[in-house]
């Protein structure tokens, strides 16, 4: 139960929205621009950096929403987004994704720890500066999202086939929109 009434029972984000409307769609804004606008890395790399960062800030639905999206895009499964976020280093991506993944680490622990050697690293991966510049928005705003999700108190389905089932038609339909779907 959430630590305040918030007259419904959705889960995560979903029932903040529905608590208080007037902040779903810039939240939601955000978060279409962040996961899915045009941009140098993918919808997938770009979910798994927000779901990398929510599994650091052991935001429970947060890490299940997005990693089951992220696995979407992917094209892998929920327990091959599980072995990224334990261990990013060993696991089968792209150089500059476990860069860009350090720096993202970086910024959930505070902005300041993220280093020019860290950026120095994404940039001789081939990251662009655009894409460090996202890599510190997204794991920023994550930061934010998680904290708000928990420090509510709010609930999250731990079936994890909940979001997985629904992360096809997450992906279709983006985050602009009621939060009712």
């Amino acid at each position: 139960m959430a630590h305040i009434e918030l007259n419904n029972d959705l889960p995560g984000i979903r029932g903040l929205m529905f608590y208080r409307p007037e902040i779903e769609a810039p939240l939601n804004a955000l978060a279409e621009f962040l996961l899915r606008s045009d941009n140098s890395l993918t919808r997938g790399e770009r979910e798994l950096i927000g779901t990398y960062v929510s599994y650091l800030n052991d935001c429970f639905f947060c890490q299940n929403v997005h990693g089951a999206v992220a696995g979407h895009y992917l094209k892998c499964s929920i327990d091959d987004i599980d072995a990224i976020k334990a261990d990013f280093t060993s696991a089968d991506i792209s150089p500059k994704m476990k860069a860009l993944l350090t720096i993202a680490g970086s910024v959930q622990k505070g902005g300041k720890n993220v280093t020019i050697e860290q950026v120095d690293a994404a940039r001789s991966e081939g990251a662009t500066d655009k894409e460090i510049h996202d890599t510190v928005l997204i794991a920023a705003s994550f930061c934010m999202f998680n904290r708000y999700v928990d420090g509510l108190g709010t609930w999250a389905p731990q079936d994890r086939s909940f979001y997985v089932n629904r992360a096809p038609q997450r992906a279709v339909e983006g985050y602009v929109g009621s939060i009712l779907k």
